[in-house]
């Protein structure tokens, strides 16, 4: 499947079959997690916990027997490197036609930090469970997903801006992005809030966080950091399926942004 129909179909899934994960899809899985590199080059450790031998749940999911853990070092870059890293993760699983959705604060968070072991000067900052999606919303997702307005995204004229902050995008810049700047529309963040912006200059692409407060705890990081982490997750994916080999760097341009918006990285090819 391509990448757009693959970031488009992908949905939050909170209703699973019951049934688990079929023993040679979690094989596979697991598999790929060990494979997982970001562009910062810090590890985010992926294990996976079975919810009933660890006495684990979430009062927002139904039906899950598995969840993946991520755990990384508290560091700078830890949070968009692990959301870079984990939504690789989750890609690969929706590739394969297993749902997963991000949780970072609906669970008993120091039973799942004890199953998967976190060590001090670790974080652990989401989870998410892992399984067939059942075949019809139960009525808790269904109202969850009205309340964040699931599926809609912001224009891509809120997200990319050309040469400056706030510039409206060019169509010359959206034709050299190809199906990069739609599929970094449908990245998923924390209540839809899509956090990430980024300017096109001078061939390269510059991301931002757009910040919001109530985003930022010990426990979990930054989870809008994580978020544009997502998304520079999709716009590289995208880079490379078009044959392109896109570098990352932290290299701040040095644009003029309003106070609310810091910078995070850069992608040029």
């Amino acid at each position: 499947m391509k990448l757009l129909s693959l970031a488009k179909s992908r949905k939050s899934f909170r209703t699973y079959d019951k049934n688990g994960v079929p023993a040679e899809l979690r094989q596979k899985v697991e598999e790929y997690a060990k494979t997982i590199e970001n562009p910062f080059g810090i590890p985010v450790e992926f294990v996976f916990l079975d919810a009933e031998q660890y006495g684990l749940s979430s009062p927002v999911l139904s039906g899950e027997k598995l969840y993946i853990a991520g755990k990384v070092e508290k560091k700078p870059y830890a949070d968009v490197a692990y959301g870079y890293s984990f939504e690789r993760l989750v890609m690969y699983a929706w590739s394969l036609g297993l749902g997963t959705v991000w949780i970072g604060g609906t669970m008993k968070r120091e039973n799942f930090e004890k199953a998967a072991a976190v060590k001090d000067g670790e974080m652990m900052p989401c989870i998410s469970p892992l399984g067939v999606p059942a075949k019809q919303y139960g009525i808790k997702e269904r109202l969850m997903r009205t309340g964040v307005s699931a599926d809609n995204r912001f224009p891509v004229e809120k997200l990319f801006f050309s040469e400056e902050y706030g510039k409206p995008v060019t169509a010359e810049d959206l034709q050299a992005m190809g199906d990069a700047a739609e599929i970094v529309r449908w990245a998923p963040s924390a209540v839809n809030k899509q956090p990430w912006r980024i300017v096109c200059k001078d061939g390269a692409w510059h991301f931002y966080e757009k910040k919001d407060k109530g985003f930022v705890s010990d426990a979990t990081g930054d989870l809008q950091e994580i978020d544009v982490g997502i998304a520079l997750c999709h716009f590289v994916m995208s880079l490379e399926e078009q044959g392109k080999k896109p570098a990352v760097a932290v290299a701040d341009p040095g644009l003029t942004v309003p106070e609310d918006v810091c910078y995070i990285a850069t992608v040029t090819c």
